[in-house]
């Protein structure tokens, strides 16, 4: 399996993805530049990542205009043809705004900047504690959207507190129904605000996000 991160002006942590993948996780991972196109070297059981960052300045909207670069347009089609993709912070925003993923994600309720630990859950109960980093972040989609993405077990994290309970407490963002990352309905694609690659060295004291790449990109059941 190999990944791929692409690096837009303005990323910030496209190399934390690397150096996560290859060194903490022995992966094959190669960087691809914003401007190219080609992505022949990657077959549907390899997988692309759009790292955090602030893409293109993160002007007119976050990830609005890394949308429209060439390597989206391919990436775009990678995953309409079944390749695994994966966006964080600013990719969950890329992704959203690629229409590859539902909703939105909103400036954070506080209308602060947040950066910090904060505790994950998912759909087995386990709790992960994962690093944040933004100050757009807030889930949103309509209610019907909602019901669906939780209907359907698209919502792959919550924001919970250390014990894995649910409530307003544990959201650093207001983000809605604490919603931290789904999935498109394929399961192909997935988007996640928290930082995995922040925390998967044993140097730094937390592998949480070692556990969740591993789960997420490498697992064949990806999401039951």
């Amino acid at each position: 399996m190999k990944f791929g991160v692409v690096v837009f002006p303005g990323s910030n942590c496209d190399r934390d993805m690397h150096d996560a993948l290859k060194y903490d996780m022995g992966q094959e991972v190669h960087m691809l530049w914003h401007k190219d196109k080609d992505l022949s070297m990657f077959n549907t059981e390899d997988c692309i990542i759009l790292p955090g960052g602030f893409s293109y300045g993160d002007y007119l909207r976050c990830g609005a205009i890394a949308r429209f670069s060439p390597m989206m347009q391919s990436v775009i089609d990678y995953a309409n043809a079944g390749g695994k993709v994966f966006g964080v912070c600013n990719g969950f925003q890329i992704l959203c705004e690629s229409h590859l993923l539902p909703g939105a994600l909103l400036r954070n309720g506080h209308q602060q900047f947040a950066c910090k630990n904060v505790f994950l859950t998912n759909h087995t109960g386990k709790v992960y504690k994962i690093p944040i980093a933004h100050g757009e972040g807030r889930y949103y989609a309509d209610e019907k959207t909602l019901d669906h993405l939780e209907r359907s077990g698209q919502v792959i994290f919550y924001y919970c507190d250390e014990k894995g309970k649910i409530k307003a407490s544990a959201n650093p963002n207001a983000a809605i129904r604490n919603i931290a990352g789904i999935c498109n309905a394929n399961r192909n694609v997935f988007g996640m605000m928290p930082h995995p690659e922040r925390a998967t060295s044993a140097i730094l004291g937390n592998t949480d996000g070692r556990e969740i790449l591993k789960n997420l990109l490498m697992s064949e059941v990806l999401v039951s």
